[in-house]
């Protein structure tokens, strides 16, 4: 066994082989997996091992795609048989919810290039003549879906990984892994040592025991899951060819062939946890009792959708156990503390996805960064906030909800609260129906009863209104708005600017009170975040940036050694924060303050500690609403005295509290971008418009990588859109993120945001679009139909900034 490695992948399940073919194939030969056992076990052995590449997250379908069409060329490359079955997938919709659902997944696919469109019912009969098709909206079919042999996948993974050069070692189990000096890693094994710069946990079910010989910890928890395989059916055998596996999720039941019978699955209510203090070290290839009557309902849904199953006999019961993450996707990525320690862990449909993940792992490990924008597999999205009983509630929900649509805009209550502020339950009073932002509640929108809770749907729901009373009330007197989220950041010391312009693109500021933004640039040159940093003292900085990008951002801070004697610290939990806005801001604010909030004494852009309610606040004069207003950042404990304080000032002038959900249309009519949707790692600064703010004159982190990007034109760029009213009106749908955009039948692009413009009467969505002008006519596919649509030469509210500096 080898001493030293590039890398040490731990697991021989299909992820851990797939990430380690994968480093392979990217260029790096001296690379190790140890599995404790043999290769499958755990969860992989006995996985349905279906195959598909519907997701609602489109770099997450793109990820499947790559999955899908990589068997095929894995076995010619290796050898080894992955029992690949392609027969197709019939993608059935119940509900109008689904129609809409697949109808957009379709237009996705087109967009992309995908294999995936609508069938007639005749069509589907003549592929799947055992589907009783009566009640079904709509038929998409999928020709690539179908499923895989799990231990032939892993082997061949396996097999293309040894001829690359990679080393395999089963029955192997690690004992410690033991962080060096100089940001090494030693593995240790009962039969050696392994010296590595990267470890990468793909211990499947054994996953949070692994992270845990490193001190860190995984919020995962396994479950019980089943599935069974019918006798061999006559109708099955009389068809004469593979029947194309049938998705059926509103049934909430998956189906495909085995053999001559059928094997069907189910995701039940009545879910089980298993192992909750730990997976035993001794569990490998086995299996829990039948406990069949858990998915009775299930079964009984399939049996209605394909009466053949119900007269076939059942030839056997797998009931085995899978590890879930709290949102039910992969916890992905370097562990942002801790140097060279990569995750893959958590993963669900394993052999959709292990394809992509491999290789995305591979990219992030060798070449520092993924093609895709992958944050919502990154592990950074979770912190210790996540605690054991909030992993527990979130994976019951995510278990037992599987195959419900997950809406645009919802909120699952399962878990909550798990982080609360000082005004919490004085807001919760008020009538604010409240979502969750990396753990904490935050308001949504405020409706007129306490308790009200949100309805869920593609189009427009309960919310829709309240909302729009929200900015109008905003954008014609003032509204308060709660922006505890944000991440705050202070850096102090005589190397604070220093740094800070190391670390940032754009210049700092150089006066005291005065703040500018920023991007911070990846690894390939694209946009990794966007910060307000505003100079408070000679040697004191606030920095102002995405609080779910918190974690995220870390691994990019800490790639810039601090001067000695300057600190850098997180104060997101210490200061919590108000956006005033609205043309009576200054009005009410003036009521609380004896400081100036004139414009000659306090302009846009600039920054003051100040005396507000008799709390000391930093008062900046910015408004991500694109209105006239102050952010105002306080202490936690002062919150609920600088809150009250506010509204009652503010009541004078027909102000109120004001949800995020408002923040969303406000910032969409004024053109604003936001990360996550329009800022990520995928997208070129002169596409974003923020090229502007990267200065060259100076040394900044991936400086080179953005030189590099700018030196090319734009692939795309970003612009805002106005949907024809009478197409929006006869959907009572607008755009929320993620439609497609055509041109003339050609795809050019996708829409970041979407939301109605109340203030400005308009339906709006920003998006990314290439070949394509200001003023010209497209189509966005709401709800998976066109809508018409013409690209904004400019904002539809304050193009010039008049009101944001009045």
């Amino acid at each position: 066994m080898r001493t030293n490695a590039q890398a040490v992948v731990i697991g021989g399940g299909v992820i851990g082989c797939s990430i380690l073919y994968h480093l392979t194939k990217l260029g790096w030969s001296d690379v190790v997996l140890l599995e404790r056992d043999e290769l499958t076990s755990g969860s992989t052995w006995h996985a349905a091992a279906n195959i598909h590449g519907l997701h609602d997250s489109t770099n997450i379908s793109r990820i499947q795609h790559y999955t899908m069409n990589l068997y095929n060329a894995l076995e010619a490359e290796t050898g080894q048989s992955c029992g690949v079955f392609q027969p197709g997938s019939l993608y059935l919709a119940q509900t109008e919810e689904r129609e809409h659902q697949l109808r957009l997944q379709a237009a996705k696919a087109k967009l992309y290039g995908m294999n995936f469109y609508e069938i007639s019912i005749e069509e589907a009969q003549r592929l799947n003549p055992l589907v009783n098709y009566d009640g079904i909206r709509c038929v998409m079919f999928e020709p690539d879906g179908g499923n895989v042999d799990p231990s032939g996948v892993t082997n061949a993974y396996a097999v293309g990984a040894r001829q690359r050069g990679a080393e395999i070692h089963r029955f192997t189990p690690v004992t410690a892994t033991e962080h060096q000096e100089d940001g090494t890693w030693i593995v240790r094994t009962p039969k050696g040592d392994i010296k590595t710069p990267w470890v990468v946990n793909a211990a499947g079910l054994w996953g949070r025991e692994v992270a845990k010989l490193a001190e860190i910890e995984l919020p995962l928890q396994p479950t019980e899951h089943q599935y069974f395989v019918t006798e061999a059916m006559p109708d099955v055998q009389a068809h004469g060819a593979r029947l194309p596996s049938v998705s059926d999720r509103d049934g909430e039941y998956y189906l495909r062939q085995e053999g001559n019978g059928l094997l069907v699955g189910a995701y039940e209510k009545d879910m089980k946890f298993w192992a909750e203090d730990g997976t035993p070290l001794d569990f490998a290839h086995d299996l829990f009792p039948d406990d069949l009557e858990r998915i009775e309902e299930n079964m009984m849904n399939a049996i209605e959708r394909l009466p053949a199953v119900g007269e076939a006999g059942i030839k056997r019961v797998i009931n085995g156990p899978m590890i879930w993450s709290p949102d039910s996707n992969v916890l992905m990525g370097p562990v942002p503390e801790v140097d060279g320690y990569f995750c893959c862990n958590g993963i669900i449909p394993g052999f959709s996805q292990s394809g992509g993940m491999g290789l995305m792992a591979a990219q992030w490990i060798i070449e520092g960064e993924t093609q895709y924008d992958m944050f919502a597999w990154d592990m950074a999205r979770f912190d210790t906030w996540a605690t054991k009983e909030f992993t527990k509630a979130k994976v019951q929900d995510q278990y037992a909800h599987r195959f419900a649509i997950h809406f645009p805009n919802e909120e699952r209550g399962a878990g909550r609260p798990a982080r609360v502020r000082p005004i919490y339950e004085t807001q919760k009073a008020m009538g604010a129906v409240f979502g969750l932002n990396v753990g904490w509640e935050h308001p949504l929108w405020f409706a007129d009863e306490s308790g009200t809770v949100d309805t869920n749907g593609f189009t427009r729901q309960n919310w829709w209104a309240p909302v729009g009373e929200e900015c109008k009330m905003l954008r014609e007197r003032a509204g308060i708005i709660d922006i505890s989220n944000f991440a705050k950041y202070i850096c102090k010391g005589p190397g604070a600017a220093d740094w800070l312009n190391a670390v940032f693109a754009n210049t700092m500021p150089k006066a005291v009170g005065r703040s500018c933004l920023t991007p911070l640039i990846s690894k390939r040159g694209g946009i990794a975040g966007d910060f307000t940093v505003t100079r408070v003292a000679e040697d004191e900085f606030w920095i102002i940036g995405s609080g779910m990008a918190e974690r995220y951002h870390k691994r990019f801070f800490k790639q810039v050694p601090l001067p000695e004697g300057t600190t850098f610290e997180s104060h997101t939990e210490a200061i919590c924060g108000f956006n005033v806005a609205g043309p009576k801001s200054r009005e009410i604010l003036h009521r609380l303050t004896d400081t100036s909030l004139a414009t000659e004494d306090f302009p846009f852009m600039r920054s003051a500690m100040i005396e507000l309610a008799g709390v000391e606040v930093l008062a900046m004069r910015v408004s991500f609403t694109g209105d006239l207003g102050w952010e105002l950042h306080c202490k936690t404990e002062d919150q609920a005295q600088l809150y009250e304080a506010l509204l009652e000032a503010g009541k004078a002038f027909g102000a109120g509290p004001v949800g995020s959900r408002a923040l969303m249309s406000l910032r969409v009519e004024k053109g604003y971008g936001s990360w996550s949707r329009e800022y990520s790692p995928e997208y070129w600064p002169h596409e974003v418009e923020l090229d502007r703010l990267c200065k060259f004159d100076k040394g900044f982190l991936n400086k080179g990588a953005a030189q590099k990007v700018l030196e090319n034109p734009a692939r795309e760029r970003l612009v805002l859109l106005h949907l024809d009213e009478a197409d929006v009106t006869a959907s009572n749908a607008d755009a929320t993120g993620g439609e497609p955009i055509f041109k003339d039948g050609e795809g050019i692009g996708r829409v970041t945001s979407g939301t109605y413009g109340y203030t400005v009467g308009m339906s709006l969505a920003l998006g990314y679009v290439k070949n394509a002008q200001p003023g010209d006519e497209v189509e966005v596919m709401v709800l998976g139909r066109p809508h018409k649509a013409t690209i904004l030469k400019e904002p539809p509210f304050d193009a010039k900034g008049e009101k944001l500096r009045a």
